[in-house]
């Protein structure tokens, strides 16, 4: 691009960037290409969804408030959406990227996403959230930090590690997507990934040679911070590394009563951090595991991902068997009571420079109570589904929000009962209408025989044990139409979710921002959409909102004084 032609852009166009940049809150930029590579994470080549290149995708390092500008390409041949799992869009769904408010971004197009991390900080990742591409990789961390004036509730650590770890199977996504289509369950997993890579050889039946599997190199008497993230599909693992002592000080967004754990569930969606001392003698490498719970081990073993945590005095590779994980495969009280244990540090300053605190909970006025049930699989009008209160969930061709937005009838309807339903199970747009400024208590049952865990947008995840309950109380304060789903990708692609519709009665941006300037139309509103310039989008991201944020970025690099 040259530069006479950035500098024909009209001063006040200038004028009105500079207003949008301050030292408070500044903006970070990132450049995503979503697209196809080859990879044999476990020994088979296989194609899987890369970001940049990179399989799994690069972290995203941001800080509490700063405005976050992501501009997606979609190189796929298929329709994309990204989704920040965890990240509560305050007053903005529409930056959500799920069906529920945004039109996929078709394929060979590119979209921007901006949102501010306002008032938050935690470990997070990211992933695409449509025509089950998780199954394929397109994943990587999000990580938040705490403005400089907020103090950690710990010692700052002398390094930072992200640890993606998941069910995987050799078999494509599309291939996946076309078993459940045709009702069929999608077996036992070949294998569990580390950070996109399969198991170190640590026993030569088990694991075959010439896989590449996860080397994280510390040094001794270091104590680093590793955030793990369960992004598979469907399958709780137990996280531990060999001879260390694991201690959990942060949990999606909120820092935690510190505790020691030799190994702790993580169940899918679910994220931890945690502080790890580098104080063995290093004789070997360690073990990194993360093994699949609730299973028969002895047709599982197969299935266990393993990395190296290599010193860098080490004295020799890693042998002998893995660490031990907890022996009780038919009984989940173990885990149970694991999970119960861990609190919320509410002496803790949060994003803000005040303590986390609690609502008075006995003078709250809870304003609806639903109790969401799921079940097995069911059939529904011949098809293979997933339910919640027996309703599986069917996305409309226009999203919620964009068809609240134009004011059109028909495209879903406000009736999700607040009980679930006797009788066969339905197929619907069904979606619960929360009342703004209210208290929901929502009661997760689940009837089904494998653990689940629920997302709510703009909220928080929940884990609710097979044959058990969970009870939450969600403020509902976050004006938007918010995704509630379960983690656990099968079931979510087969319908078992629904959508939270949070209206202001009053109009105004306060609650509410508005709809961004590069919406993409679909549905009733295709008509709306006009064609994407290609390139104009390879220059400016092919919008105007694109185009500003890249001239924020030139500015920023040729304008030392320039606060971004």
């Amino acid at each position: 691009m040259a530069l006479g032609r950035l500098w024909a852009v009209p001063l006040i166009h200038i004028v009105l960037l500079l207003g949008l940049c301050s030292a408070d809150d500044p903006f970070v930029f990132f450049d995503f290409k979503v697209s196809y590579i080859t990879a044999s994470p476990l020994g088979v080549p296989q194609q899987v969804i890369a970001i940049n290149d990179k399989f799994p995708g690069p972290p995203i390092n941001v800080t509490t408030n700063n405005n976050v500008v992501v501009n997606v390409h979609n190189k796929l041949d298929e329709s994309l959406l990204m989704h920040w799992s965890g990240i509560q869009q305050r007053r903005s769904s529409w930056q959500d990227g799920v069906l529920g408010t945004n039109c996929p971004i078709p394929s060979k197009w590119n979209w921007t996403y901006q949102f501010q991390v306002k008032d938050q900080i935690g470990s997070f990742f990211y992933f695409p959230s449509i025509n089950f591409q998780r199954a394929a990789g397109g994943y990587g961390g999000f990580i938040i930090n705490n403005r400089p004036i907020i103090p950690i509730p710990f010692a700052t650590p002398d390094g930072d590690i992200v640890i993606l770890i998941g069910d995987w199977y050799i078999r494509n996504h599309t291939d996946l997507r076309k078993s459940l289509n045709g009702g069929k369950d999608l077996g036992m997993p070949d294998g569990v990934l580390i950070n996109g890579k399969g198991p170190y050889q640590y026993n030569t039946t088990l694991v075959p040679e010439g896989i590449d599997y996860e080397t994280i190199t510390v040094h001794p008497g270091k104590t680093y911070r590793i955030r793990v993230h369960n992004v598979g599909i469907s399958t709780s693992l137990n996280f531990r590394i060999q001879n260390h002592n694991l201690l959990l000080v942060e949990s999606e967004g909120s820092y935690t009563v510190q505790q020691n754990y030799t190994s702790l569930d993580i169940h899918v969606g679910q994220s931890y951090s945690f502080l790890v001392t580098m104080d063995q003698n290093a004789s070997s490498d360690y073990y990194i595991v993360a093994s699949a719970r609730f299973v028969n081990e002895s047709l599982w073993q197969r299935v266990t991902g393993v990395g190296i945590l290599h010193y860098t005095n080490s004295k020799g590779k890693a042998s002998g068997p893995l660490p031990d994980a907890p022996d009780d495969e038919f009984d989940k009280t173990y885990s149970m009571n694991q999970a119960r244990s861990i609190r919320w540090n509410v002496t803790a300053s949060g994003a803000r420079p005040n303590p986390q605190g609690s609502f008075r909970y006995g003078s709250i006025n809870v304003t609806e109570v639903y109790v969401l049930r799921n079940t097995p699989h069911v059939t529904v009008n011949g098809k293979r589904r997933a339910t919640l209160s027996g309703i599986s969930y069917v996305n409309p061709t226009t999203p919620i929000r964009l068809a609240d937005q134009y004011k059109l009838k028909g495209v879903y309807k406000l009736d999700f009962p607040n009980k679930p339903l006797t009788g066969s199970a339905k197929m619907e747009s069904s979606v619960i209408n929360g009342t703004f400024r209210g208290f929901m208590e929502v009661i997760f049952q689940n009837n089904d025989t494998k653990m689940h865990s629920y997302h709510m947008s703009g909220y928080a995840f929940f884990v609710v044990y097979p044959g058990a309950w969970t009870a939450i109380l969600v403020s509902l304060d976050n004006v938007g139409v918010w995704n509630l789903r379960t983690e656990n990708l099968d079931s979510w692609y087969l319908g078992q979710e629904t959508y939270v519709r949070i209206v202001n009665p009053e109009a105004t941006n306060k609650t509410e921002l508005p709809i961004p300037d590069n919406a993409l139309f679909c549905g009733k509103l295709q008509h709306l959409q006009t064609p994407q310039d290609i390139s104009s989008a390879t220059t400016f991201g092919g919008n105007r909102l694109s185009f500003v944020f890249t001239l924020l970025m030139i500015l920023c690099a040729l304008i030392p004084s320039f606060l971004c």
